[in-house]
């Protein structure tokens, strides 16, 4: 057996899982969005789904909060993510600590959903501490960190959990070669800020772009965490699309769809907008 044959098989359970039910997914929201509805009698391909949702100030509203909450989470997550890696890195005790990371990855997002919202509430142990501390009058004055227009709570959320999962990535590619580079630049004569930027940053700069694109496609998509830490509306497109989705008048099936696709369009693009930048920075910096 031929070693690309011997690949391919070992691949084919995997690649057969990815195409029935991702790609057939996608292929099926697709169809519904452009009227292919035989569950309800509608056959007739159009595009009415997509001039609905994009005329509706509600999505308008949901763009505007998924835009929001997924470029600062998924820009607070790189940076902070990678600053604890160099830090890790500086202080040592990587094997230690990197246990730790990957314990927090274990951690559910919709556990950490319920730790946010327990610890930002209203009358969580933040508003609590705030008080016992006289910072304010009563537990009422603590601005809404959850449940607002802005989408605090749920950021917190993703920055929380997502920073790990960066710092991970960014410790992973802070190897002994990042060592080599670091101690020839020195030799040149390069201060401790040049390495760094000349150096550390750049390599860092490609696994640290892949993770944040993951950490951006997640986030836009996610439903669990803006459903329980955000406002009915405007809410995310996810959670919004859900909701169509659920509606009990199965015509608005269709706008459900046309916003699954909207979202997995818009999570593409980001990605490659992302990517981009990302790239061209870091053979600049090189």
């Amino acid at each position: 057996m031929s070693p690309r044959l011997r690949i391919a098989l070992l691949l084919a359970p995997a690649l057969l899982v990815v195409g029935v039910f991702v790609v057939g997914g996608v292929l099926q929201a697709v169809l519904q969005s452009l009227g292919f509805a035989p569950v309800v009698g509608e056959s007739q391909w159009s595009l009415d789904a997509y001039r609905r949702v994009l005329a509706d100030p509600a999505v308008h509203a949901s763009l505007l909060l998924t835009a929001r909450v997924s470029l600062i989470s998924t820009a607070a997550a790189a940076v902070l993510g990678t600053a604890l890696a160099l830090l890790v890195r500086r202080l040592g005790g990587r094997r230690r600590l990197a246990v730790l990371f990957h314990g927090t990855l274990a951690v559910p997002h919709l556990v950490g959903a319920l730790a946010i919202g327990l610890l930002l509430a209203p009358s969580g142990l933040l508003s609590r501490a705030a008080y016992r501390l006289g910072l304010v009058d009563s537990v009422q004055d603590v601005p809404a960190l959850t449940q607002d227009a802005f989408g605090w709570g749920i950021i917190a959320e993703y920055t929380w959990k997502e920073t790990f999962f960066v710092a991970v990535v960014a410790l992973a590619a802070l190897g002994r070669r990042v060592s080599d580079l670091e101690d020839v630049a020195s030799t040149l004569g390069a201060s401790r800020w040049q390495r760094l930027r000349e150096v550390t940053l750049p390599v860092l700069a490609p696994p640290v772009a892949a993770a944040s694109v993951l950490v951006l496609a997640f986030v836009t998509a996610s439903y669990e965490v803006p459903r329980l830490l955000g406002r009915p509306y405007p809410t995310t497109l996810s959670v919004e699309a859900f909701q169509r989705y659920r509606d009990i008048d199965l015509t608005s099936r269709p706008e459900a769809m046309a916003l699954a696709v909207l979202v997995a369009l818009l999570t593409t693009l980001a990605a490659l907008a992302y990517l981009r930048l990302v790239g061209g920075l870091a053979r600049r910096s090189l």
